[in-house]
């Protein structure tokens, strides 16, 4: 579910797990649930932009042209691999090109922000959850179906 919605609402999971009796406490705690799995697809983000950002440093200190444009996540890269890991263990689901794309926005944030500095901002992140949960994306309806294992 998360390759779709990093951020749902306590009605989109009560949607999307009919087989859960949800109460406060329940609920709570499914929605710290998906805040876990954003903190560590923020986390993988923020490392890969900071590496690429000292990658784009030559050793002397001056500083290259920006590789932003040329940053992406694909179904090659070595961060598709980490989060597929990590959200599709058993490699149930075929990952949506909309998550691919999400990625890219993410990761090319991260980077922008390390480049021009505005990571020593204490607060430099909000920008970028604040685009990123605007890009959620419509669950399939075969999450519904009884039996499904949550993606």
């Amino acid at each position: 579910m998360f390759f779709y919605a990093r951020y749902p609402s306590s009605n989109t999971l009560k949607t999307y797990f009919p087989d859960v009796k949800f109460n406060r406490c329940v609920t709570s705690q499914m929605i710290k649930w998906f805040s876990n799995f954003r903190e560590f697809f923020y986390i993988q983000m923020e490392r890969f932009a900071r590496q690429a950002v000292r990658d784009a440093l030559t050793r002397d200190g001056a500083p290259r042209l920006s590789r932003e444009t040329q940053m992406r996540v694909g179904r090659d890269t070595e961060l598709y691999r980490i989060l597929n890991m990590h959200y599709n263990k058993s490699n149930i689901y075929q990952v949506p090109e909309r998550f691919i794309e999400v990625a890219d926005v993410a990761l090319r944030e991260f980077y922008s922000a390390i480049w021009t500095g505005r990571d020593s901002d204490p607060c430099w992140k909000k920008g970028i959850y604040k685009i990123i949960c605007k890009l959620d994306s419509p669950v399939p309806d075969a999450f519904r179906l009884p039996g499904c294992p949550v993606g």
